[in-house]
Parts: structure tokens; C-alpha cells; sequence
């Protein structure tokens, strides 16, 4: 009886097998079937957008030409290439832009203008500063004034913006000049895009030089002596250049700049002294009799201090014998300090 159930089970194995060995050799047949090759393309128009799609993907790509920081050169070609708009044209885009809110109208508006804003960072180009930077903030400018122009008013959108474009690259050149900003207020900022302009000569103002330059500009002539020193001036580090040599490295502001305010040393130092001090003078003070510990504190240790004759007359002496007791009990006192 086991033999013929070992016999069944064999030959259902065997049909399992082939079964599966079939429906393998069918799907490896399905797959190895050659694929139908596309058909090629046969009029023109085809042809051509069946290379657009070979090629898609595989160009490089084209920079924007409307961003100043990539390409100058290509950038103020472009902004010049832009028409400009005649007086109808930009008030009707101003009034879209003011009373509709249509952004696209805004838009031609700053790109009408772009030119305008080059024009204007050229003239910024001696402060040492990237002129594609110049023009980027310029270009802020020129987009917060279109937001803020009033077709109403009845000027054009170019002597309006011209103060907002001055503005944002005044307050760029003024944070980036130096590490430190030499420029805070109202009369330093006028000094520092108008002093350079004003002198007559190199080197130095006289004091005739700073008064003159003083009320033409209408600032004080202490505020120009003081700008003209920090126009002067230049960045160091405060710890030193890495490649200088000793004497030079000792010359470097962190040695003579110092701050011992946190100086563990100093603190511990300062803490002993202050308590030595302290306990000393508790200590004299203690040594002294109760008549002249008394006056030392009335004449010295009290807020409201006494006179030589409020203790006269409490201690039914002279304001002289005052005076020499506190005397004689100050020497006691320095004495023991001094031990």
C-alpha cells in the first residue's frame, strides 16, 4: 500500500514539472520575440520632430540673459534692446497697474526701465563694488517705486524712481564698503558720497578746508573731520595677518585691545583683594574704643555724614578735639591695614 501512494505522488511530481518547464519556455519565447522597430518618419515635418525628441534632453542649456550676474556684457545688450515708452504707453500700463492690480502691466514697466537703471550703477563704480551687484539693487529700487507710483500725480516713472534706485544702492554701498559700517546718520551719509567730491586737492582738509565743506554741505564741521579720518581709513585684523612676521603680528589690535574685564587672574585677584580689604577694616575698626569707632563711622561709614560739630555736641567736646580723635583713630587704622 505504501508503494502504490510513493508511485501517485511520483508521477504527480513529474507533471508538475513539465507543467511549469512549458509555461517557462512559452514566456522566455514571448520575450526573446523581436520588438516592431518604429516606423521612420517620412515628410519633413516628421523628420523634424522626430529629431527634436533624440535630442531632447541632450542640449545644453541656455542661460538667461535678463540676469546681470551671469553676463554683464549680454545683460545691458539685452536691457538696451528693450523699447522705451512713450508717455500714453507707460501711463496707461501705470494706471493698470494702480487702479487694476495687473502685474503684467508692472512688469513692462520695470522692463522699460531696466536701461535706466544701468545707467544710473555706472556711476557708483568707484567704490570698489561689483557692478552687477550695483544693478541688482537697483533694480529693487526701480520695482518699489513702480508699487508705489502714482500715475495721478502727473511726472514720469523715471524722475520718480530715480531716488528709490539711489536709495538701495546708497544703503548696498554703505553696508559693503567696509566691514564696519562708517555711516550711520543723516550727516555722515551725506559726507560719505560728498566729501571725496568736495575736496579741492589731495591729502588732508585744513580747518578753513572742513568749515567751508561744513556749510556747503550744512553739517557740522566736527562731522566732517570725523568722516574724513574714517574715509581714510582701512580694515585690519584684529588678530593679526597669518603670513606676518613677529614684529608685525605684535602690532596687531589684539594685543593692545585687550579686554580684562574676564580675566579669570584679574577676577581672583580683585575678589582677594576686596575681602582682605574688607576683613582688615573690620578688623581696625574693632581695635579702636567705642568713642572713636563711633566718629569714624558718623564721619565716614554713613550715608548721611555728621559734622565735627553734630559729634561735638552729642560727645560734650570741642570740634577740634573731634578732629584730632578722628585723626589719631584714622592712623590706628592704617596702621593695622598696613601690617
Amino acid at each position: 500500500m505504501q508503494d502504490n501512494n510513493l508511485i501517485e505522488l511520483d508521477s504527480e511530481l513529474k507533471m508538475t514539472i513539465e507543467t511549469d518547464f512549458e509555461a517557462d519556455t512559452i514566456d522566455l519565447e514571448l520575450e526573446t520575440e523581436p520588438k516592431e522597430r518604429p516606423r521612420a518618419p517620412r515628410t519633413q515635418a516628421q523628420r523634424a520632430t522626430f529629431m527634436a525628441k533624440q535630442t531632447a534632453g541632450k542640449q545644453l542649456q541656455v542661460f538667461d540673459t535678463m540676469v546681470p550676474g551671469r553676463d554683464l556684457s549680454a545683460y545691458i545688450t539685452s536691457v538696451n534692446g528693450i523699447a522705451i515708452l512713450t508717455a500714453d504707453e507707460e501711463k496707461d500700463l501705470a494706471n493698470q497697474y494702480y487702479y487694476e492690480e495687473n502685474v503684467d502691466a508692472a512688469r513692462k514697466l520695470v522692463l522699460a526701465h531696466l536701461r535706466f537703471v544701468v545707467h544710473v550703477a555706472k556711476t557708483y563704480s568707484g567704490y570698489g563694488l561689483s557692478e552687477a551687484d550695483l544693478i541688482q539693487e537697483g533694480n529693487v529700487g526701480l520695482m518699489k517705486a513702480v508699487k508705489r507710483f502714482n500715475p495721478e500725480v502727473g511726472v514720469r516713472l523715471v524722475s520718480f524712481a530715480v531716488h528709490w534706485i539711489k536709495a538701495e544702492i546708497h544703503e548696498f554701498i554703505l553696508r559693503n564698503w567696509r566691514i564696519v559700517k562708517v555711516a550711520t546718520t543723516k550727516a555722515q551719509r551725506k559726507l560719505f558720497f560728498n566729501l571725496r567730491g568736495a575736496k579741492k586737492r589731495l591729502g588732508w582738509l585744513t580747518q578753513s578746508e572742513v568749515e567751508v565743506v561744513a556749510k556747503d554741505l550744512g553739517v557740522d564741521a566736527a562731522t566732517v573731520t570725523q568722516m574724513e579720518g574714517r574715509l581714510g581709513a582701512f580694515d585690519a585684523s584684529f588678530d593679526g595677518a597669518a603670513d606676518a612676521d613677529d614684529e608685525e603680528y605684535g602690532q596687531a589690535p589684539a594685543f593692545y585691545l585687550e579686554d580684562t574685564r574676564f580675566d579669570p587672574a584679574r577676577n581672583v585677584e580683585t575678589d582677594n583683594w576686596d575681602k582682605t580689604s574688607t576683613d582688615g577694616l573690620y578688623v581696625a575698626l574693632s581695635a579702636l574704643d567705642e568713642r572713636s569707632r563711633d566718629i569714624l563711622n558718623q564721619r565716614w561709614l554713613n550715608d548721611n555724614k555728621a559734622t565735627l560739630h553734630e559729634l561735638a555736641a552729642k560727645y560734650n567736646v570741642s570740634a577740634e578735639r573731634i578732629r584730632q580723635l578722628e585723626k589719631n583713630a584714622m592712623d590706628k587704622v592704617k596702621a593695622v591695614l598696613e601690617a
